[in-house]
């Protein structure tokens, strides 16, 4: 009787055990929403209608919102991605410059049902100036400088492929009167931005190529061009491919005509080198040359 018993025992665990080993766990996710009423805002920091792009600092306030949407996956278009799931991000952009993104966020719901909203944002981040070049260009404060005469190669002219002036270099006072009596000041602000303003007495030296840029006509000469008011510096890193050897390695940008003592139909300058009392300066004219400018303090 009792090997009977136990006989049955044993094959009733059995059986128990032939069931569960096949019988499968079932789970469920509920019913899949994919989320919908998608929206997105970024907000950058500073913006408004003189400075469109922003203060400078680089942030930008993100809010994105969804029906049915439990986290966000936000790629902000600089390479960079965050999932998040209360939709609000304060993200700050780091490359100097104005430059444009594409914020891009997939809204997941459940079962991993996404939708997808995208906005396009352009952002200024201020460069943060070498201590040097502000101290060299400002004195700490603000600085005068005019076109340095008596140097040999104050004006000149070259390949883009050099940083020297191989095709021309003015010997001293070898241009034209109105190119030297040009007062350039620079003037470090109280949030460390660099403004410069031109005194050029009524007329600016002009090369032939770049006359119909400025608005006239006719060969290398002096011309009526208005240079007043200031204008705020925007520095970066220079994009020459220059080296320590033969730059500083960093370029600023005049708004406007970008004119400052002559005028190539350029705006942006690169600093080859800068003291308390000298500085020289590269850009590339409309005529696709390297122009070359030297200047010392007043």
């Amino acid at each position: 009787m009792k090997l009977k018993i136990k006989l049955i025992a044993m094959f009733f665990i059995a059986a128990v055990i032939t069931y569960s080993s096949c019988t499968k766990t079932k789970y469920s996710f509920g019913e899949i929403k994919t989320p919908s009423d998608l929206k997105l805002t970024a907000t950058i920091t500073g913006a408004d209608a003189a400075n469109p792009t922003g203060s400078g600092v680089g942030t930008v306030a993100i809010n994105v919102s969804a029906t049915n949407a439990i986290t966000y996956n936000v790629d902000f278009g600089d390479g960079n991605k965050q999932i998040v799931s209360s939709g609000v991000i304060i993200y700050k952009y780091n490359n100097p410059g104005i430059f444009n993104y594409t914020i891009t966020v997939n809204a997941i719901g459940t079962g991993g049902a996404t939708s997808t909203i995208s906005k396009k944002i352009t952002v200024f981040v201020a460069y943060t100036i070498p201590p040097a070049i502000v101290e060299g260009l400002t004195g700490g404060t603000s600085r005068t400088w005019v076109t340095d005469r008596n140097a040999p190669g104050h004006v000149g002219v070259g390949p883009t492929n050099t940083f020297t002036p191989d095709y021309y270099a003015a010997t001293p006072n070898q241009r034209a009167d109105c190119l030297y009596d040009d007062e350039i000041t620079f003037t470090k602000d109280a949030n460390g931005n660099i403004l410069m303003s031109v005194n050029n007495k009524g007329q600016s030296f002009v090369i032939a190529a770049s006359t119909a840029y400025y608005g006239k006509a006719g060969g290398d000469n002096c011309y009526d061009i208005d240079e007043s008011g200031s204008k705020k510096l925007v520095f970066m890193d220079a994009t020459s491919g220059s080296n320590s050897g033969n730059s500083t390695m960093v370029q600023f940008m005049v708004p406007g005509n970008g004119l400052i003592n002559f005028g190539t139909g350029a705006n942006t300058y690169e600093i080859l080198s800068i003291s308390d009392t000298n500085i020289s300066l590269r850009n590339i004219g409309i005529d696709g040359l390297a122009w070359y400018q030297k200047l010392k303090v007043k």
